[in-house]
């Protein structure tokens, strides 16, 4: 709370020191993005070179961060979009295979292109909208990481339906838990930066608003017009 200002005073332990290579607008661009999807890949469910990944939102500023990173560690990665235009932009990422949820089934597409085996891990930022498709997507005994919530909270459902799924699991885990230690936080932006240095992860600043406009950057990013990451610019 109260990043939107041009100076602020922070207590040192929770600072991250940006190395040479990282610019501040990069940094700005894709610190907590890029630490989520650490988060989510590499904590949360370790992706591992075969595992099959389900990623809603894929060209979003998370989205496109986990499709390129889970393709770096060999997953084959689908990825969900809105638009013609979104979805090639997730293809070019590295994505094995894209859905427009808009125009099709993404479960039923899901379940095509895996041979009715279905996903290991679903990477769902979305929420209400694809809770129970997400769910319908996986593996037995695979993962459901709700990150978001982009349609709404998702509705309270009985955990028996995760047993008639195939005694799946549901998590809704926040960064800040898997960051809490200054060694987890170090960690997290260390591997990113890596990942960012080594050209395996590229972010885009596709959309910058002036700090005095950030009204619009919120009715931007929530009527889903955006690709990429947005930055305000004080």
């Amino acid at each position: 709370m109260g990043a939107y200002a041009e100076e602020r005073l922070i207590p040192a332990n929770v600072l991250v020191p940006l190395p040479d290579n990282v610019p501040d607008e990069l940094a700005a661009a894709s610190l907590l993005k890029g630490m989520s999807a650490h988060m989510l890949l590499r904590r949360v469910f370790k992706v591992e070179k075969g595992h099959r990944i389900l990623v809603h939102a894929a060209a979003g500023g998370t989205g496109s961060i986990l499709v390129q990173w889970a393709h770096s560690l060999g997953a084959t990665v689908i990825g969900t979009a809105g638009s013609e235009e979104k979805l090639k932009l997730v293809k070019e990422l590295g994505a094995d295979h894209v859905i427009n949820y808009k125009t099709q089934d993404f479960v039923e597409e899901v379940k095509n292109i895996t041979n009715g085996e279905g996903v290991h891990v679903v990477y769902d930022s979305v929420g209400k909208d694809t809770f129970f498709g997400s769910l319908d997507c996986l593996a037995p005994r695979g993962t459901l990481a709700v990150f978001g919530a982009s349609s709404g909270a998702p509705e309270p459902f009985s955990l028996s339906e995760l047993a008639k799924r195939g005694s799946l699991f549901v998590t809704r885990p926040s960064m800040m838990d898997y960051t809490k230690t200054r060694e987890e936080l170090l960690a997290s932006a260390g591997e990113l930066f890596q990942m960012l240095a080594g050209g395996l992860v590229k972010v885009t600043v596709t959309n910058r608003f002036p700090l005095r406009e950030a009204q619009k950057a919120h009715e931007a990013l929530e009527g889903r017009q955006t690709t990429g990451s947005t930055v305000l610019l004080p």
